[in-house]
């Protein structure tokens, strides 16, 4: 058979959401969280000479993004994985090791903790005592706390780089990534317009692309297809990894771009998924020529609701969802939006992969993380925009101060090489190459996101938090 016609998708991957994290090996973690380290070193130390590896994907020494599939999907020697939850275990206390449907975590009661502990970051601080998720974001006038609260349980060093759950393996929630979220937002100053990251190839690499193509010509056979995807890389050469809106070199950074490029992996078909996700390139068809194809994320909760105080919200519903759009590259290597429809595949692909993100989270750890920081760009957003840090008089000296509380302590990736798929549809050969994230905290927050609590649900959760809390020890920060 000969192949006729040479049809190219670059397909880009962007994030439109509020948040995101980092690259360790399973044991890796236990270094960055040493709870006799403080100062500088009180929360990570991820070994930046060597790079970083997390959730599958290795960012080098030169900052180059890798794929790294020693620690794919928890594909680790399981009797480690059971010697480290057994270890964890018994050195937690029964009270954060015991499951809890809610959780609660006061922000200020935490710092204060921290500050009285001579500014060292115990690995119950980093770990949020378990907390698994935020479910409510709230503020209390009598006692002038920020609580976040969620399900949590005790955590052990898991795979993928993740502490999580003992009994449910879910990833925690990290202090590190929420204090990224929260500097994001700060008192007195405006947010960040967007918090995302992307992948995508120079315009100098679409103009050889396409010179590449010209020149290669449009007839041939299957002998001729390595040659043509080697070309295309070639072609293309190195993508850039940008990252807006926080830190490079910052777990939430480096989660929001270890999930792009899982993401975009799966989705042109050369990754394959723990859990069944309709692929794009698996219903490609040959259509517009060099079409750009961008995938991105967006707060997806059902609701959020608002108490009639405005003190409170829930935070309801997947998380995440994966929405398409399409792009169309010139001649001339630059990029414009497509009119009319967005491409069937690229619809069906960004459809299943929403379907299937709270499976996918369960198995590929870098997902749920991705989940999670989302949630705290949201409660940062939030308690800047209802000002609960002057309400409550908290400067964050601490955790607020880089210089004190490091979390700009990983690896920035700033490159990336292309990742180019193949598929034959009757005389035509496709090849995929992939793209890059975007994340817009206000999203969330809109008006007609957020509903009125009914039968004021969530002033009752505020209302039993401010009677708990007036029975706290001094020094007390979580509680069930």
């Amino acid at each position: 058979m000969r192949i006729r016609n040479i049809f190219v998708v670059l397909s880009a991957v962007l994030f439109i959401g509020i948040l995101m994290m980092p690259v360790f090996s399973v044991y890796a973690q236990t270094n960055n969280r040493n709870s006799s380290s403080s100062g500088n070193n009180n929360n990570n130390n991820n070994n930046n000479n060597g790079g970083s590896t997390y959730a599958g994907v290795r960012v080098s020494p030169q900052q180059v993004l890798e794929r790294d599939i020693a620690f794919d999907y928890g594909r680790i020697d399981a009797a480690r994985i059971n010697a480290s939850r057994t270890m964890y275990a018994q050195g937690l206390s029964a009270n954060v090791k015991a499951q809890s449907p809610l959780r609660y975590v006061s922000l200020n009661r935490l710092e204060k903790a921290i500050i009285e502990n001579n500014n060292v970051v115990t690995e119950e601080m980093q770990c949020l005592a378990g907390l698994q998720r935020i479910q409510y974001v709230l503020y209390l006038p009598e006692t002038k706390d920020i609580v976040i609260a969620g399900p949590a349980e005790g955590w052990f060093p898991g795979y993928e780089g993740a502490f999580v759950g003992l009994s449910n393996g879910r990833p925690v929630c990290e202090l590190q990534d929420l204090v990224v979220a929260l500097r994001s937002y700060p008192a007195g100053k405006a947010g960040a317009p967007v918090v995302g990251c992307s992948i995508d190839p120079t315009q100098e690499g679409n103009v050889r692309l396409q010179e590449f193509i010209r020149a290669f010509g449009h007839y041939g056979g299957p002998e001729r297809y390595p040659q043509f995807i080697a070309g295309l890389r070639n072609a293309l050469g190195m993508q850039t990894v940008r990252v807006d809106g926080i830190p490079a070199n910052t777990h939430a950074a480096l989660v929001m771009v270890s999930a792009d490029y899982r993401m975009k992996r799966i989705g042109i078909g050369i990754e394959e998924p723990p859990v069944p996700i309709v692929s794009f390139i698996s219903k490609a068809k040959p259509g517009a020529k060099n079409a750009l194809y961008r995938w991105y994320f967006v707060p997806d909760y059902q609701a959020i609701t608002m108490s009639e105080d405005k003190n409170g919200i829930e935070l309801s519903g997947a998380g995440v969802k994966l929405v398409a759009e399409d792009e169309i590259v010139s001649a001339a290597g630059e990029r414009s939006a497509k009119t009319g429809k967005v491409d069937a595949a690229s619809k069906a692909f960004a459809t299943s992969f929403t379907k299937e993100y709270p499976r996918l989270a369960r198995k590929s750890l870098v997902f749920a993380q991705l989940r999670n920081f989302v949630d705290m760009l949201v409660a940062a957003a939030y308690i800047q925009q209802q000002n609960f840090y002057g309400e409550a008089a908290w400067t964050m000296e601490f955790l607020g101060n880089e210089s004190k509380y490091a979390v700009q302590t990983y690896t920035a990736p700033s490159s990336v090489e292309p990742v180019v798929g193949m598929a034959v549809r009757g005389s035509t050969l496709m090849a995929p190459i992939g793209g890059g994230v975007e994340i817009e905290p206000a999203v969330a927050l809109k008006a007609e996101n957020v509903k009125k609590e009914e039968n004021a649900a969530v002033s009752a959760i505020q209302n039993k938090t401010a009677a708990q809390i007036s029975a706290l020890k001094a020094n007390q920060w979580w509680w069930d």
